[in-house]
């Protein structure tokens, strides 16, 4: 499809496109990639002409320059701004509490932290986009799946059976992203090792060592 058709269709679908006031935003077109500037009313907004821009058919790429522009009457500070995302990301049952950080510097929010899966994430960009100023959102929110305690017990003991040992009174617990290891073991070696395989199953980020010598 060329550039024309490309540009004539990304046109059209902002024109009917909820939300958006196609008026305010401008849209080149070469060798497939879309570039979108111009202003828009909130950052809900230029979601989603981004959005619209990439369902159109021929559209390899898309490249937005679009500004946010809030109506005077309701510009918002960083530090209030700051102050609704955290109440509002405290509010929604979906995010882990705790577990996302966040800094706004003119009205872009960057967020930070790590939650156990990526619709939580995602979560967590939706719950601000429609926030009054906001202008931006990079999310680098890492996701790292919960710890298993499977997982955890499968690791420690493939460690000490290649050390020719087959033990079976290591108890492994696991809350949260913290192992907790119980039983005995023959050598100190055996610890050691048992230890060590609890640190490398993914998501694990504290080990409590209990055993003890037999």
């Amino acid at each position: 499809m060329d550039d024309i058709t490309v540009h004539r269709h990304v046109l059209d679908e902002l024109e009917y496109a909820p939300m958006v006031d196609a008026a305010q935003i401008g849209v080149t077109v070469e060798n497939g990639i879309v570039t979108l500037t111009g202003h828009v009313r909130n950052y809900a907004e230029k979601g989603i002409a981004e959005r619209v821009a990439l369902w159109v058919r021929g559209v390899r790429g898309v490249v937005e320059r679009i500004e946010v522009r809030y109506p005077d009457n309701t510009s918002v500070g960083d530090e209030a701004l700051a102050e609704r995302c955290a109440r509002v990301l405290e509010w929604d049952v979906r995010i882990p509490e705790d577990s996302v950080t966040l800094k706004v510097e003119k009205g872009c929010v960057t967020l930070d932290g790590c939650v156990p899966h990526y619709h939580q994430k995602a979560a967590v960009d939706k719950a601000l986009r429609r926030l009054a100023g906001v202008t931006d959102i990079v999310n680098i929110i890492a996701v790292k799946p919960p710890v298993q305690a499977t997982e955890v017990k499968s690791r420690i003991l493939a460690a000490l059976r290649r050390s020719a040992r087959d033990p079976d009174t290591i108890r492994v617990r696991v809350d949260g992203d913290r192992v907790t290891l119980d039983g005995c073991v023959d050598v100190w070696r055996e610890r050691e090792l048992a230890e060590r395989a609890a640190w490398s199953a993914p998501g694990v980020r504290a080990v409590e060592d209990r055993l003890m010598l037999a």
